[in-house]
């Protein structure tokens, strides 16, 4: 039987790692602070200390050895160092904001990652953003201590038990009722998100897969890649509501601020082609689906009023100044002005889709 230590285990992820590692037969403890339980992994062995701090680590630990462990917690140098010529296979969790520009798509010239961003695309360096470079130097932290460790590089995660739920901003404003919702540049923007049952399969995989998987770093996201606009109307659609899009310049946009994650609306894409590749990844909820499941679970499972979901997503839910932006919007865009076009511009002749006619007598072919 191998021998599994999954550090963490009760926040989103970890339940669906833990269910898919036993069902593999592995024999899982698990190590955290023990601050929060969940009923899902209460059966297991338990390791209770601050995988923060090395002494407290290295002082529960003891002398145990693991076949494998999956790290989704802590502060990760620290773990890669205490558990090094420790375990077999290291698999670790880490993030976006390792790459350039993840935060300051400014970084890049013109402003904006690659997409879709590859792990081989640059990653933060010392005189950029200090967060994601901090990141970036711990993955290569961990190849130091394991050099045959799995890294992932995790996107937004979504799904019950998230502390930080995007879908929250939309559920809440259903369940109060309200007509319309305000999103910037129409919501166009495409950010990588990953379920928690996708991504908890992407682990599984690495772990199946150990030779394939040694010494690599793979971008783990949901398949299909979603707009916000398709988030929002997949959560209403999910939840029986019918409201206004409304559609702001993003300098405008401030209600929106919060679903944009970031001062602009440039694109955040994962390429996830390697993990499809060479570990045969493909979405076991299919997004959409899995955008609805979590709209449902929200709406069953709110939460309350000023609790550190709203601090944390920074979204004050102020109807008011909501409303009088809106009214606003619309009555400086009532009368735009008539320009006289002698010849409005088209969408291009080689286009003849809604909007335009099918028959142009001369561009038949």
């Amino acid at each position: 039987m191998t021998k599994t230590l999954v550090i963490g285990g009760t926040g989103p992820t970890g339940p669906p790692i833990v269910a898919g590692l036993e069902a593999r037969g592995h024999d899982v403890t698990i190590c955290h602070t023990g601050g929060h339980e969940i009923d899902e992994v209460m059966h297991l062995p338990h390791i209770h200390c601050d995988v923060r701090d090395h002494d407290a680590f290295t002082e529960a630990i003891g002398g145990q050895e693991w076949d494998v462990a999956v790290v989704t917690y802590g502060r990760l140098r620290t773990i890669a160092e205490v558990l090094s010529g420790r375990v077999g296979h290291f698999v670790s969790v880490g993030g976006g904001p390792a790459l350039r520009g993840y935060f300051d798509p400014w970084a890049h010239e013109p402003p904006g990652m690659p997409l879709p961003t590859p792990e081989t695309a640059p990653t933060s360096t010392e005189d950029e953003d200090g967060k994601s470079y901090r990141i970036a130097r711990t993955e290569q932290y961990v190849f130091e201590h394991h050099p045959t460790a799995t890294h992932f590089r995790y996107p937004y995660v979504y799904g019950p038990r998230q502390l930080a739920p995007r879908e929250w901003l939309i559920v809440k404003r259903i369940l109060d009722g309200r007509p319309h919702i305000v999103l910037a540049d129409g919501g166009q923007s495409a950010h990588s998100f990953g379920y928690v049952e996708n991504l908890a399969h992407a682990i599984h995989l690495a772990v199946d897969q150990h030779e394939a998987a040694a010494g690599r770093i793979f971008h783990a996201a949901d398949e299909e890649l979603l707009t916000v606009r398709q988030v929002v109307e997949i959560c209403a659609a999910a939840l029986d509501h019918d409201w206004e899009i409304i559609s702001m310049p993003a300098e405008l946009a401030i209600p929106a601020r919060p679903l944009m994650m970031q001062p602009s609306t440039h694109h955040r894409a994962f390429d996830i082609s390697s993990l499809r590749h060479v570990l045969g990844y493909r979405d076991v909820v299919p997004a959409r689906e899995a955008v609805a499941r979590t709209a449902r679970w929200l709406a069953d499972n709110p939460h309350p009023p000023g609790d550190i979901v709203e601090r944390i997503m920074e979204d004050p839910f102020d109807y008011e100044n909501e409303d009088r932006l809106i009214a606003w919007w619309k009555s400086a865009t009532a009368s735009p002005p008539d320009l006289g076009w002698a010849t409005p511009p088209g969408y291009g002749l080689s286009y003849s889709g809604p909007g335009t006619s099918y028959e142009r007598p001369d561009t038949r072919i």
